[in-house]
């Protein structure tokens, strides 16, 4: 059956697994997946006894980050500042992403990221583009009109698309465009004319000490018409007027499916339109949307499983996250940005384009060196101890057990017998680094690329 062909009703209705031992661990690993970065095994022992429509509540609503945690990081934050060098935060946010309890928050954030892409490549200042990333987190599963009012008076993103020097004498068009065409409504839902009418309403947008300046002597006060309607719309009322087109909660939903469920360069409206109805409902709360998706018949059909290919970010966090590494994350970002997701650097206003733009013959050999330069780094840690002492704990105990523990832990495409054994039969049995040789050998398969 074709995507077009599903029944949208069926789709976004609750799901309830047909057979006994279709909730699995398989299956709760790809909700971990999808909702976080994959999942420790404890984690996943405790999964497989609850409901998924209830797994699905606790990862939207019920985690939260510690006190203390929070405490920790942004001590961490204010040292990667401190350098001057916007680079260095990505170090703090893997790290973040690697620890906290609260792993649909930071996969949502990173979701923000590539939507409201701002690059510190143009911003040059690393507390502007950390408050753009607290901004996104801050927001990252509630209300989508706060959260676009907020990112209209970011300074990072002022600054980003040159609506820092916006004046009533001289109309800067670029926010205006991209708030429309990539933020809220998509291509095609608007005009040119509505482009030049809402730049007015964002004259006298400034920064100044690094936060939002309104410079009353800058703004245009006239009236401007703006997708059918007239009337002396401030910046704060021309976003609405923006967010209060139906096409919105389309737009939104389309983003958030693709993003969270499958790689389709189109979604098909019809599709996402109950998701869209729930949208408009919730007052544009992004939370419960979230929480139909990961607890829906479509999330957990053929349809959505092993239909992602991880990004970059995906790919090592997730590794990492499911055999409880610990590494150097100051290099785990730069290896990051080297196959094509550099945190703070999206490569241009539309974000990353993701899917199968991840994976090209370059790419999937710069994931295979940073997988190995990972593994091989002395300092890595698994738990706490070695990959051997962290396989023992979990009852593995040869090469033959390994691949299949790996597999059925890391793969979301299953590897049959003999492929299994087939690569656990060319390492040395006698190598100390046996183990490691066995995992960077799986990583870099073709199967591991997709979630």
């Amino acid at each position: 059956m074709d995507i077009l062909e599903l029944d949208p009703a069926w789709c976004w209705s609750p799901y309830q697994p047909e057979a006994e031992n279709s909730w699995d661990r398989q299956a709760a690993t790809h909700l971990y997946r999808r909702a976080g970065f994959s999942a420790t095994v404890d984690e996943l022992d405790k999964a497989v006894g609850i409901e998924p429509g209830e797994l699905a509540h606790e990862l939207v609503f019920g985690s939260r980050e510690p006190e203390v945690f929070s405490t920790r990081m942004q001590d961490m934050v204010d040292a990667m500042i401190a350098t001057g060098d916007v680079t260095r935060l990505a170090a703090a946010w893997l790290y973040r992403m690697l620890q906290t309890p609260n792993q649909l928050q930071e996969k949502t954030t990173l979701f923000w990221h590539g939507h409201f892409a701002t690059s510190g490549e143009k911003v040059q200042d690393p507390i502007m583009m950390q408050q753009q990333n607290d901004l996104l987190r801050t927001h990252a599963t509630g209300n989508f009109h706060e959260m676009v009012q907020a990112i209209s008076r970011d300074p990072a993103m002022l600054i980003y698309l040159d609506s820092a020097n916006n004046r009533k004498t001289h109309p800067n068009e670029n926010y205006a465009r991209e708030v429309m065409e990539l933020f809220c409504l998509g291509e095609g839902h608007y005009s040119e004319q509505d482009i030049r009418e809402l730049a007015r309403c964002f004259t006298g947008w400034e920064v100044k000490n690094r936060r939002f300046r309104f410079n009353h002597y800058q703004h245009d006060f006239g009236s401007k018409t703006i997708l059918g309607r007239t009337g002396k719309f401030s910046g704060e009322e021309a976003v609405e007027q923006v967010l209060e087109q139906p096409v919105a909660a389309i737009f939104i939903a389309s983003k958030l499916v693709n993003f969270f469920v499958f790689d389709e360069p189109v979604v098909p409206p019809v599709l996402v339109e109950p998701l869209a109805v729930q949208l408009r409902k919730d007052g544009f709360q992004v939370a419960p949307t979230l929480e139909r998706i990961f607890s829906s018949n479509l999330f957990h059909s053929p349809f959505s499983r092993r239909r992602k290919i991880r990004s970059p970010v995906e790919l090592m966090v997730g590794l990492l996250r499911t055999l409880e590494m610990s590494v150097n994350v100051n290099q785990l970002a730069t290896g990051i940005q080297d196959i094509g997701q550099g945190l703070f650097f999206p490569p241009n206003v539309n974000g990353w384009d993701g899917g199968r733009s991840w994976i090209n013959s370059s790419t999937l050999l710069g994931r295979s060196n940073l997988v190995y330069r990972v593994l091989s780094d002395e300092k890595t840690r698994f738990a706490g101890g070695t990959l051997e002492q962290f396989l023992v704990g979990h009852g593995v105990g040869s090469l033959r057990k390994a691949a299949n523990w790996f597999v059925d832990h890391l793969f979301a495409i299953d590897l049959d017998s003999g492929r299994r054994e087939e690569l656990a039969g060319v390492i040395e049995p006698s190598s100390p680094d046996r183990y490691r040789q066995l995992l960077h050998a799986l990583v870099t398969l073709p199967e591991f690329q997709i979630c």
